[in-house]
């Protein structure tokens, strides 16, 4: 076992197209790293290069204590366990898991023995003997997982192992992987798109954009802390609701411009956020779809809304609502120059299986006052004092 860092590795591909940017990040020993982020994020280069598979432009990779920018893919002493499984069809699952070590001349008994511990462990063990073609994608999955098991190697590399999947599939491996990760306890670099996957499987999630890391933190400290404004919009389903809001006051008496509402700003949030900074419409009120309640009588402060549309999903229905304005019709985003943005502000609201609302109602709702957020709407910095 070993742990992994990257120092400021870098990827350029051609003359200026650069994949991964500076990136510094470090993996302990037995800790399961995601990388997420949207298509050419550089999560995936980032990955290859770990693997051996890309070159590094610049910067240290290390494995443990040695420097592996230019060790060889096969010394490297890592597994990766790719997407399309990648098994041999007219082989056996015994005879595809023991592969690598028959090609690394280990004795028949000694190949034997770990083929048959990673299949206990992956409950691949009356499956041995069939092939690919009769075992279903997550069997199959299994069976890439466990040829990089039986290697004893110092990180697992794998590069979106469920995209293949249907969704119940995805849901069952996700535990799957997660189990026998924490039991055999290497350090695991995992790379996917999906931030469900991520939220739910890494011990630390590392969200990229753009080749550059956003934030590297816990699944749950992502979620209510994010360092910026992607990050805020791109963890979580569905997703923080982001409107852009002006800023009214100081102290005990600001507010948050909505449109032609108001909504009074907490005292404590000009301690913890550093608002003083940002006045007129430079700033993105963020507030998660939970932590939209709708408001059955009068009072509270709370903004006018009308639903656009709903989502009934069995356990909660989505609400997705847009602001209103003075005249009761739909409120449009007004930029720093005064231009109106063509659609309105809309958000999403979370609420019970029963709930009876309809497109077209009037909604009166609260955002709750403890999970406000706040962003520069030039950087997208948060402004949470740390």
């Amino acid at each position: 076992m070993a742990e992994i860092t990257f120092d400021g590795v870098t990827k350029i591909f051609g003359d200026d197209i650069r994949a991964v940017d500076e990136l510094t990040l470090h993996v302990a020993e037995g800790e399961f790293m995601v990388l997420v982020g949207p298509s050419g994020c550089g999560k995936t280069t980032a990955l290859r290069m770990l693997a051996g598979l890309e070159e590094i432009t610049s910067g240290t990779l290390m494995i443990g204590d040695t420097v592996v920018n230019d060790v060889l893919p096969k010394d490297r002493d890592v597994a990766m366990v790719f997407q399309n499984y990648a098994l041999y069809p007219h082989m056996t699952v015994a005879q595809n898991m023991g592969f690598a070590l028959k090609v690394r001349r280990e004795s028949k008994v000694e190949i034997d023995r770990k083929v048959r511990e990673a299949a206990a462990i992956l409950r691949l063990t009356d499956y041995l003997e069939r092939r690919p073609k009769a075992l279903s994608g997550g069997q199959r999955q299994r069976v890439a997982m466990g040829r990089a098991i039986v290697r004893s190697p110092q990180a697992f590399l794998m590069d979106e192992p469920l995209s293949n999947l249907d969704a119940q599939l995805r849901v069952e491996m996700r535990l799957e992987i997660a189990r026998i990760q924490r039991l055999l306890g290497v350090a695991t670099v995992y790379v996917t798109h999906d931030q469900i996957e991520a939220m739910t499987m890494g011990d630390r999630v590392a969200v990229m954009r753009g080749g550059q890391l956003q934030q590297v933190a816990t699944p749950q400290d992502l979620y209510d802390h994010p360092a910026n404004e992607f990050v805020a919009g791109f963890m979580g389903s569905p997703p923080m609701n982001l409107l852009r809001a002006g800023v009214e006051g100081e102290g005990e008496n600001a507010f948050l411009v909505l449109g032609a509402q108001r909504l009074a700003i907490p005292a404590s949030y000009n301690t913890s956020h550093d608002l003083a900074a940002v006045r007129g419409a430079g700033i993105v009120f963020g507030s998660r779809p939970e932590d939209v309640e709708v408001l059955a009588g009068e009072g509270g402060d709370a903004i006018m809304t009308r639903v656009e549309r709903r989502e009934a999903l069995g356990a909660e229905i989505l609400v997705h609502l847009s602001l209103l304005d003075a005249e009761g019709t739909s409120a449009f985003v007004v930029t720093d120059e005064g231009k109106v943005v063509t659609r309105p502000s809309t958000l999403v609201a979370k609420m019970g299986p029963r709930a009876d609302v309809k497109v077209g109602d009037i909604l009166k709702v609260r955002f709750n006052p403890e999970r406000f957020h706040f962003f520069d709407a030039d950087s997208g910095a948060s402004l949470r004092r740390v």
